[in-house]
């Protein structure tokens, strides 16, 4: 890593991901009603616009993924109602939640503009036919092979557009992008459709495949725990001040492309501070019967719990009826809920 230093502190302006993207997969925009975007990024929307809808859609999935992954933990990407930045101040530092956020959220675009090239919805991009080989025994290349190059270039061009300043954190950003895009490509594999009399398999067509989004966000949850912090050293050159990250630890490997980086720590998120953009966890769920994060204690950072009886109606008693529905009885059933203080 070394970006330049242009004497001045860096911006610290993230991944335009407000709240107008949340309506942009299902109707029709105009490039400039979109806040936030750099020229850059205006340029590929109004070169691009018939795939449009696919980054915003990409966005959208990285939000959501975020949430899930985050869900039992003290920050839970919680969003707010803004333009510019949806999680408002967190994104801000150079912390390992905001190295999350851009992974996820860069390997989103990239994931949801495969998929609609390969299902037909634009036509700028299509299959793959480009990394097929020979076929394999028992088996032939058929279907459509995702093409998750294209994918992976135009979450480049459009995410790492914002990321142009030759300092600290733009490089971050960038290496923390192009970790979320690699992790599509490191896990595309095959997968196949059986012929045959009564699916009996004699013949499979295989085509190159995504995997589930799910996973990769599992495995880059698993890159967030494991992240590897870094300093900024600057340095003074014929071409002005210059700075550089390096692993903070020595005795510690030293991160890959694959690895996400930080440089700045978190903040325990447990009360809430606008500076911060931490929400606190006062009334949030938490798990008694558990040790980990997710649990009563370590959520509720100490300050301890209340637990309430929560009746709700569900479905029992289910039975099968040939041929063919399933009837059910509604009961109502009491749960206890425990939120922190």
């Amino acid at each position: 890593f070394r970006p330049r230093l242009l004497g001045r502190p860096y911006e610290t302006r993230s991944l335009a991901l407000g709240q107008q993207y949340s309506s942009l997969g299902s109707q029709p925009f105009l490039c400039s009603t979109i806040p936030g975007l750099v020229p850059k990024q205006l340029r590929f929307c109004r070169n691009y616009i018939e795939i449009m809808p696919s980054v915003a859609e990409g966005v959208k999935l990285g939000i959501q993924e975020c949430q899930h992954q985050f869900r039992g933990r003290r920050w839970n990407c919680t969003t707010i109602e803004d333009n510019l930045a949806i999680f408002g101040p967190v994104l801000d530092k150079a912390t390992r939640e905001s190295a999350f956020v851009h992974a996820i959220a860069s390997a989103g675009v990239a994931f949801a503009v495969t998929r609609s090239c390969a299902e037909g919805t634009s036509t700028m991009c299509g299959c793959d036919s480009h990394h097929k080989g020979p076929p394999g025994e028992g088996w032939k290349w058929g279907g459509c092979s995702e093409d998750a190059e294209f994918g992976v270039l135009v979450s480049r061009e459009f995410a790492d557009a914002r990321e142009n300043r030759p300092d600290a954190r733009s490089a971050m950003n960038r290496h923390n992008n192009e970790a979320g895009r690699t992790t599509i490509l490191d896990h595309m594999h095959l997968r196949c459709k059986c012929h045959g009399l009564s699916g009996s398999c004699e013949v499979k067509t295989c085509w190159w495949a995504q995997p589930d989004f799910r996973m990769l966000g599992d495995y880059l949850k698993d890159k967030y725990d494991s992240a590897s912090e870094m300093v900024v050293e600057k340095h003074r050159e014929s071409r002005g001040w210059v700075e550089t990250l390096r692993a903070k630890y020595a005795f510690f490997k030293h991160p890959t492309e694959r690895d996400l980086v930080y440089y700045e720590g978190s903040p325990n998120f447990c009360d809430p501070n606008p500076e911060t953009g931490s929400f606190g966890t006062r009334d949030r769920t938490c798990n008694v019967s558990s040790h980990g994060i997710e649990g009563c204690d370590l959520l509720c950072c100490g300050r301890g719990h209340n637990t309430r009886t929560e009746k709700r109606k569900e479905k029992c008693h289910c039975i099968f009826h040939w041929c063919c529905y399933v009837s059910c009885q509604e009961c109502v059933r009491v749960y206890d809920v425990h939120t922190c203080k």
